[in-house]
């Protein structure tokens, strides 16, 4: 009995999860940065890379767009920093976000020359 309810559980989130892709899919935003100046700003491809993480394709995810794992790290330890109050979270937060800004930019300029 315990497992059953576990098992619909489960399904009740593949379901939410296929749901929130397909939607997703459908409701793409357009990239202004792009859209004006014809090339990614440094930001493009987290809508795509995001869906593909959802789908469960890490790795096409991080080809797609490899700050996104930063992102949502940054993110998490923020939103648990504010509840938990880490003694050294300011200092974690920083460096993580210099990393992710790192990251984002060396992504950036690499499609620029590529």
């Amino acid at each position: 009995r315990k497992l059953n309810k576990i098992g619909n559980n489960m399904l009740l989130i593949v379901c939410f999860l296929s749901k929130l892709i397909q939607w997703l899919e459908n409701h793409f935003l357009v990239c202004p940065y792009k859209k004006l100046l014809g090339i990614d700003c440094p930001g493009c491809g987290m809508q795509r890379a995001f869906i593909e993480l959802l789908k469960g394709n890490f790795w096409e995810s991080f080809k797609t767009y490899p700050a996104l794992g930063t992102t949502i790290l940054l993110f998490v330890f923020l939103i648990l920093h504010l509840i938990f109050k880490f003694n050294k979270g300011a200092k974690i937060l920083i460096g993580i976000f210099v990393l992710n800004s790192f990251i984002v930019i060396f992504v950036f300029i690499f499609k620029l020359i590529s």
